[in-house]
């Protein structure tokens, strides 16, 4: 699985914080792509627009009752995660990495599931699947925020800031006051989408928050070694329930659910097992954060 220039294990962002099935199934898929579209010049952000579009396809197949239909959504919700495989790897690839690049991607993920959920709320005669599907999409982002917030914060100690997307507001902040709402509207927008998310994370993160200003007031924002590797050890075994958040168990879960026509149980699985999760990966880093602050 190796190319002349490019090896695949080079476009992975860390063996650490990949699962097993992307490891033997999305990511050779998207490492083939992306030396695909790197050979016809495609850049990685119009890749992420393709499966985007994708994704969305996939949501609106699975309104209808067809057996044949919701297998082709399935196909096409598989093929726009391959596709969000190869825009990263890509961009590893050629060193094309960018804020905006990043923000699409996250927005590619959240309407491939508004999608879904429409089709499920639109498939449904129950009336109550606003509620239900209005408290599971509040919790599947806050789900999702999480599980990449503190995977890249563990490749934030792993890889430095070079091999990390892991972001601050009060960085954010500085980048979004130079733009101007007059010459890139949209651009100043989703900076300020994405500074709200960001805040929104580091809110959820306390004790975090507080180990982070020590390490930048103390340290120059460089953690001694001691600290990074303690750091590392104590966070990969997490890095399963980041992994648990992220989209390969809600598309099972998800297939199954459309294929026994109980649709509607996918909301219940992200308000009960998905939050445990959630609940459980969150108190764990803080306790984590708050033994680093007592031996500092």
């Amino acid at each position: 699985m190796k190319d002349k220039l490019i090896d695949f294990e080079s476009t992975l962002k860390s063996v650490d914080t990949e699962e097993f099935l992307d490891i033997y199934f999305y990511r050779p898929i998207g490492y083939y792509l992306a030396l695909f579209f790197l050979k016809i010049g495609i850049l990685p952000n119009y890749v992420t627009a393709i499966s985007m579009f994708l994704g969305v396809a996939a949501g609106i197949c699975f309104y209808f009752q067809s057996l044949y239909a919701i297998l082709f959504g399935m196909f096409l919700l598989v093929l726009a995660n391959s596709f969000d495989s190869a825009d990263g790897q890509l961009a590893r690839m050629t060193n094309n990495k960018s804020f905006f690049g990043r923000v699409l991607d996250g927005l590619s993920g959240v309407c491939w599931f508004v999608s879904i959920y429409i089709s499920i709320i639109c498939r449904s005669e129950w009336n109550a699947i606003f509620f239900l599907a209005g408290f599971s999409g509040f919790y599947h982002l806050k789900q999702t925020a999480m599980a990449d917030y503190y995977r890249n914060l563990h490749l934030l100690f792993l890889k430095g800031n070079s091999g990390s997307e892991f972001d601050n507001s009060k960085k954010l902040f500085y980048k979004y006051k130079q733009i101007s709402w007059k010459e890139y509207p949209f651009y100043k927008f989703i900076s300020l989408v994405y500074l709200n998310y960001t805040k929104k994370q580091e809110m959820e993160s306390i004790q975090l928050q507080n180990l982070l200003i020590i390490i930048d007031t103390k340290y120059n924002g460089n953690p001694p070694v001691w600290l990074r590797e303690g750091f590392c050890k104590k966070s990969l075994p997490l890095i399963k329930y980041t992994n648990l958040l992220s989209f390969n168990l809600r598309s099972i879960v998800l297939f199954f659910c459309l294929l026994t026509n109980y649709s509607w149980v996918y909301f219940i699985f992200e308000l009960t097992i998905m939050n445990v999760i959630l609940f459980y990966m969150v108190e764990c880093y803080e306790r984590i954060c708050q033994n680093y602050l007592n031996k500092i």
